[in-house]
C-alpha cells in the first residue's frame, strides 16, 4: 500500500515560524491615552443638548422671522412678531393685523389675525427648548416684546413709522439675529 504523502507523516525542520497577532503594549498604551484625550475634551461637547438646542433655535426663529417679512409683503399687511420671554413659554407667534377700513388717522398696529405658519400651525410658532431661550429683543438700545413688518417688509412701530434703527434678536448660547432698518432684512 502506498502512503500518501503528508497524510500521518511529519516532517521535522520544515515547520514555518508561527506569526505573532496583536498589538504591543506601547499601542495599547498610545490608544488609552487618546480614548483618555477625547473623554476629558469631546464628550463633554457631544452630550450638551444645550448648544444644538439654541442652534435649532436661532435657525428656526431666522426662518420665522424672514417667513414673516415675506407673508407681509405677499399679502399687503402689517405683519406681528410677538415675543414671549418668560421662563416657562420663551416663545415667538406670527399674527397678522385684522384689515380695517382706512381711517384717518391710521390707528396704532393691532395684529389679532393668526397667521399659518409652513407647517400648517395656527399661529406660527417657535417654542424654545429647554437650556435655551430669547435673551432679549432690541430696536436700537430700547427692549421690545415684538416686532411689526408692513406691506413693504420694512420693519415698523406700532404707529407706523419706518424704524431708524436696526433690530436684533438674542438668544442665549447662540448667534444674534439682526433686522437691518427700512430694508428689513433678516440675517445672522
Amino acid at each position: 500500500m502506498a502512503a500518501t504523502a503528508g497524510f500521518g507523516c511529519q516532517r521535522r525542520g520544515w515547520a514555518r515560524p508561527r506569526q505573532q497577532h496583536g498589538f504591543t503594549l506601547v499601542e495599547l498604551v498610545m490608544v488609552i491615552i487618546m480614548l483618555g484625550v477625547l473623554a476629558v475634551f469631546a464628550a463633554p461637547r457631544m452630550f450638551n443638548s444645550a448648544d444644538f438646542h439654541a442652534r435649532g433655535l436661532h435657525d428656526e426663529t431666522l426662518s420665522l422671522l424672514r417667513y414673516a417679512q415675506k407673508a407681509a409683503v405677499a399679502q399687503r399687511r402689517m405683519v406681528c412678531v410677538t415675543f414671549d420671554t418668560s421662563i416657562t413659554l420663551n416663545t415667538a407667534a406670527l399674527t397678522l393685523e385684522n384689515p380695517t377700513p382706512v381711517a384717518s388717522p391710521m390707528p396704532d398696529v393691532n395684529c389679532s389675525v393668526n397667521l399659518v405658519g409652513p407647517k400648517g400651525d395656527a399661529p406660527a410658532t417657535v417654542t424654545a427648548k429647554s437650556g435655551t431661550g430669547y435673551s432679549a429683543i432690541k430696536t436700537g438700545t430700547a427692549s421690545v416684546t415684538g416686532l411689526i413688518f408692513n406691506g413693504l417688509g420694512q420693519p415698523v412701530s406700532a404707529m407706523r413709522v419706518v424704524l431708524a434703527d436696526s433690530s436684533t434678536v438674542e438668544i442665549t448660547n447662540a448667534a444674534g439675529i439682526t433686522i437691518e432698518a427700512v430694508t428689513g432684512y433678516v440675517h445672522d
